[in-house]
């Protein structure tokens, strides 16, 4: 069974950046997390969806690029 939630160093490794990256987007808001006291937290579910839109995002500014 998938474990729902993801620690930090494990979404760097997930999505392929350093660990220091993915605290950086966390203190710039730039990524969903949620936190328990000091540790921060990440739903798999909820990383899956960002990435999706990330790329979504990617592809209409290139075609957005294009068009011009």
């Amino acid at each position: 069974m998938q474990r729902n939630t993801l620690t930090t160093e494990e979404v760097a490794e997930y999505i392929g950046v350093h660990k220091d990256m993915i605290y950086t987007m966390v203190r710039q808001k730039q990524i969903p997390h949620f936190r328990v006291r000091r540790r921060i937290l990440f739903n798999h579910e909820t990383i899956d969806a960002w990435i999706q839109e990330q790329i979504k995002e990617s592809v209409q500014t290139k075609e957005a690029v294009a068009e011009r």
